[in-house]
Order: C-alpha cells, then structure tokens, then sequence
C-alpha cells in the first residue's frame, strides 16, 4: 500500500504541474519569443517507457512529460516506478542493500529551462526507495542566471512554510544540506541561490512512512505555489542579448554538475534507467567559452 501511495501521488502532481506550466503558456502567448520558439502555446507531450531489470524481468517504467514552448525552452516532469536488483557494487553504496540487492523507487522529477533569462531555472524532485529500508528523499532548489533577492526570498520563504509545518528542525538542516550537495567543487561556487534537499527520511512503520508522505507531498506543493508565482512575475520582463549570453553560460554549469554530481543521474543510469528521461535535466542550449 506504501508503494502504491507514493506513486499515485507522483502521478498526480505531475498532473497538476504539467497543466500549470501548460496555463502559463497560455497566458504568455502574445509575449515575444525566442526565434525558435513554437508559433503557439507549447504543449506537454508524454512518452512512456518500460525498464528490463538485468535479471531479464520486468523493472517497471515511467513516463516522460517534455514542453517546448515560448516562455518554457525547455521543462521535462518525468515519474517513474521501478524495481529489481541493484548489481553487487551498487547495492554496497544504498542504505539497506548490502542485506538484500533488491529494491523498489517511484518518483517525480522536474527541471524547467526559461526562454527570458530573468525567470530563474528549477529543480524538484521528490522519491520513495525500498530496500531492507524504507525512506523518502528529494527538493527543490532555484537556479537564476540573474538572481534577483525577492524571488529567491519567496521560493525559500515557501519551502521553509512547507518545512516548518513538520518539524522546526526541517528548514535549517535541509536547506544548509541543499547548499553543500549543490556546490560544484571545481568551479567553487554554487550551482544556484538554494532551496531545500533531504534523503533517508527513514519509514520504519506506518506512523513514521505516514509523517514523511505528508511532509514529502507538501514539498510537492510548495513548488507548485511558489515556482508559478514566480515566473508569471518576470516573464513578461524584456531582456538583452548580453543577458541571454550569461544565461547559456550559466547552463553550461548547471549541465556540468548534473553530469558529474548529481546522484540522481547516477541512480537511474545504475538502474538501467531511461536515458532520455535521466538526461531531461540538460538545457536545451548552453555555452562554454
């Protein structure tokens, strides 16, 4: 039931995100728009996706859900539902795995790349792993090639609500977290201005896997209000040519910490994931010069 739970919720508000961006594109329709852009609103479109597990069973799948459109370059809301055999190495590295290499993973994951450089990037993900253990895990976090302090402020403000509402010990241990695992060590500087980022929320029972689910969903939810709210605020802010340009250099950071850091990518490539969707995260267009 545990498992069932979380994956209808992931289903559902990938549901409610997708019509959400799908609105904003309306709304944006009469805003000028890159040259490449779509002449009309875009539109979510969802490939399906099935995994073998490496024993040659059925590991489950996903589902892709990627828009190109006019205020949206780019944004892909992917859930999966996966299952089987971590290999020997893996296993060694996931809480409760070295007793029993299987496993179980549903999730949601979202990243958005804006067409107007002043609406910041974004992140969410939010999951539920099985193995000998039970535990929630995910975040979000903004990414602005401009940053600007009221919208940092209310998407923080946002999440802190949503953390607070749980346990007053959530908000400064989750997002001090999200500061240290978004730090690209070789550029030394941060891949964005934070958010939150929690793991092993741990589900030994159904009081405890009943308390994080909420806490999990309402993470969910705190996106879904704030992120919006934000880029209904700039998207219609005109913009230069030099701050395209610093925006598609700081893409090129961003792709570099989701190919080298990011445990996420590395989950689903372990796993045999899908490709395409693992990779959704990369912009559409970036720069190194």
């Amino acid at each position: 039931p545990a498992k069932t739970a979380a994956g209808q919720w992931f289903r559902t508000l990938r549901d409610r995100i997708c019509a959400e961006f799908e609105s904003i594109e309306e709304e944006g329709a009469a805003l000028p728009a890159l040259p490449h852009a779509p002449g009309a609103p875009g539109r979510f479109v969802r490939t399906a996706w099935e995994r073998t597990d490496p024993s040659g069973a059925p590991g489950g799948g996903g589902e892709m859900s990627v828009m190109k459109g006019r205020i949206f370059e780019k944004v892909g809301v992917n859930i999966s539902t996966v299952s089987g055999q971590f290999t020997p190495e893996f296993a060694r590295t996931i809480p409760g795995a070295d007793a029993d290499p299987r496993f179980f993973a549903t999730g949601i994951s979202l990243v958005a790349h804006m067409a107007n450089p002043r609406v910041p990037a974004v992140h969410m993900n939010t999951r539920f792993l099985v193995t000998t253990k039970a535990w929630f895990g995910g975040g979000a976090d903004l990414n602005p090639a401009h940053p600007v302090a009221e919208d940092t402020g209310s998407f923080h403000a946002r999440l802190k609500a949503a953390c607070d509402a749980h346990d007053a010990g959530h908000w400064p241990r989750f997002s001090k977290w999200c500061e240290e695992y978004f730090w690209v060590p070789h550029r030394n500087r941060a891949r964005g201005v934070g958010g939150i980022f929690y793991d092993w929320l741990d589900c030994p029972d159904e009081a405890r896997f009943a308390a994080n689910f909420a806490f999990t969903r309402d993470v969910g939810l705190a996106f879904l209000d704030a992120f919006p709210a934000i880029v209904r605020r700039r998207m219609a802010e005109p913009w230069t040519a030099a701050e395209r340009e610093t925006l598609l250099r700081y893409r090129g950071l961003y792709a570099e910490f989701n190919l080298v850091y990011d445990r996420g990518t590395v989950f689903g490539l372990k796993t045999g994931g899908n490709t395409d969707a693992i990779l959704m995260s990369l912009p559409p267009e970036a720069k190194w010069d």
